[in-house]
């Protein structure tokens, strides 16, 4: 790639939650760019499998995001950077609310809500004028299927989480990105045969007529790093689920 082509040369991009699927397409797509990345997840070993496929000099701490502690003390000893991205999540469990348990409904609000709320409280500080900030959403915010209640209040709640951020931390631009079905390992816990079926229902149904892929979204979160105008924005990426 020729340098007028890496438009985050020297930028400094903290990604949480990618030593796999849609994390770390962007981290290598961020890298290919030029940024200097760093990458967080909870388990070592994914991370140094994910370093050894980024370029030399790319940093990768294992933290446990389920922790404020330990997104303090992680923030507290990085320093300054340019970007923060923040796609980390865990297999949810679908229910209809008849059968869902309410303290695991509340645990997964750990991960996927409080964990970007304490990385914006204690990283937001650390970053460099120009610089921004990008969450994770998804469409069950918009338009929910029958057992997704706790996935689509996540979701809204985190769009709305990002328009506050917006104003209350400007000038750091605040945005979120909005995938449909993306074939990533956060599917892993369904039977194979469930998985397969849920693709094909899922590429027949869109007006994009195939299932996502991490570079997709990772496209996305590309994109809201390089632009410079847009805040409290929700980008979707999900072929056209929600026109159909």
């Amino acid at each position: 790639m020729s340098n007028a082509k890496k438009s985050l040369e020297g930028k400094r991009v903290v990604l949480m939650g990618a030593s796999s699927g849609i994390g770390f397409a962007t981290a290598k797509a961020a890298a290919e760019e030029g940024a200097n990345v760093v990458i967080v997840s909870s388990n070592q070993q994914r991370i140094d499998n994910a370093l050894a496929e980024l370029p030399s000099g790319s940093e990768g701490f294992a933290v446990d995001l389920s922790k404020e502690e330990n997104i303090k003390e992680f923030f507290g000893k990085i320093g300054s950077f340019d970007h923060l991205v923040f796609s980390a999540g865990e297999n949810l469990t679908l229910n209809n609310i008849s059968e869902t348990d309410i303290d695991q409904a509340r645990d997964f609000f750990t991960l996927r809500f409080w964990a970007p709320f304490a990385a914006i409280k204690y990283g937001a500080s650390s970053i460099n004028e120009g610089g921004s900030i990008s969450l994770t959403s998804g469409t069950a915010s918009a338009r929910p299927g029958a057992g997704w209640s706790v996935a689509s209040a996540i979701c809204g709640a985190m769009e709305g989480f990002v328009r506050a951020m917006a104003v209350e931390l400007a000038p750091v631009r605040v945005n979120c990105v909005v995938p449909g079905v993306i074939k990533t390992p956060l599917w892993d816990s369904m039977p194979e045969s469930d998985r397969e079926g849920l693709y094909q229902y899922v590429s027949n149904s869109v007006l994009a007529k195939r299932v996502g892929e991490a570079e997709d979204v990772a496209e996305g979160f590309i994109y809201l790093m390089k632009q410079k105008h847009g805040t409290g924005q929700s980008l979707v990426i999900d072929g056209g689920t929600l026109l159909v």
